[in-house]
């Protein structure tokens, strides 16, 4: 199957010479990528011109003003004639190998919607939560830790897929997935996991946002911050933890995030919060 990939860029230099490198440390990994850079001004641009070199690489476009993600991923999935689209950020550091796997599973599970690579360090995956909520399923050959929406790094979907939903309509993927898992796809993370570091967690030894003052230097390049209204690492770490309690501990069903259930679970993840929070304070 042949697999398309898009590395975008805007600004972090210091991420992207982390990242591209590993990106393409596996000379023998199979797939065609474009290089999308989202007007940077810190070397970025300077570095994939003179630095970057491979066979694999098919196209760089060097956008004169910062059009986002949705956008660029749009454009080059639109015309692509790919079995398989990926996107990887260049915050996120890919192991070797990681398109084989999800390629196979690609290949022998025809509904398989979006499959990506685990984007928290190990620890923060509980096993034990996720079989109790039965989100880790056997298709096969395979396992997918079941989730209505992944990451948006780091993951293979099928191409027919994109051409029967569309272009990506918002600033993120979640919806987007959403959408895929509300059409009957099996989406989520590849079983047992395949890790891949996400610089910008706060764990990550590569992560740049160490402090409050980082944060707001950050804002314009990192869109959880921005959109979250992230002031702070206080907040960030509860950001963090909701995320992880969704991934862990929510259902897998698609029917479970629209109209009156989502609603009936925000309303009783608030009550628990509240109490929890009340028998602390006892």
């Amino acid at each position: 199957m042949k697999i398309d990939l898009v590395y975008i860029t805007y600004n972090r230099l210091e991420y992207t010479k982390k990242s591209l490198p590993a990106l393409l440390a596996d000379p023998v990994e199979d797939f065609s990528l474009t290089i999308w850079d989202n007007a940077s001004t810190d070397g970025t641009v300077e570095y994939i011109r003179n630095e970057v070199k491979d066979s694999r690489i098919t196209d760089v476009v060097f956008s004169k003003e910062n059009v986002g993600q949705t956008q660029a991923v749009n454009q080059i999935w639109s015309n692509s004639s790919a079995d398989l689209l990926g996107k990887i950020d260049n915050d996120c550091i890919m192991n070797a190998g990681w398109t084989r796997i999800l390629a196979q599973a690609h290949r022998d599970i025809e509904k398989l919607g979006v499959v990506a690579c685990w984007h928290f360090p190990l620890e923060d995956f509980d096993e034990n939560a996720a079989r109790k909520a039965g989100k880790i399923q056997r298709f096969g050959n395979h396992q997918i830790f079941r989730h209505p929406w992944t990451c948006g790094t780091g993951f293979l979907f099928k191409r027919s897929v994109f051409e029967k939903f569309g272009p990506i309509d918002r600033k993120y993927t979640t919806n987007y997935w959403l959408k895929i898992a509300a059409g009957g796809y099996i989406n989520g993370f590849y079983y047992p996991l395949i890790l891949q570091e996400h610089m910008d967690d706060p764990k990550s030894g590569h992560c740049l946002i160490k402090n409050d003052e980082s944060i707001q230097n950050m804002k314009d390049v990192t869109v959880v911050l921005r959109e979250y209204n992230i002031n702070s690492m206080k907040q960030r770490w509860v950001r963090r933890k909701l995320v992880l309690e969704n991934l862990n501990n929510d259902p897998w069903e698609a029917a479970f995030y629209a109209g009156w259930r989502v609603m009936f679970r925000r309303g009783a993840k608030k009550l628990a919060r509240k109490f929890s929070n009340f028998r602390s304070k006892i």
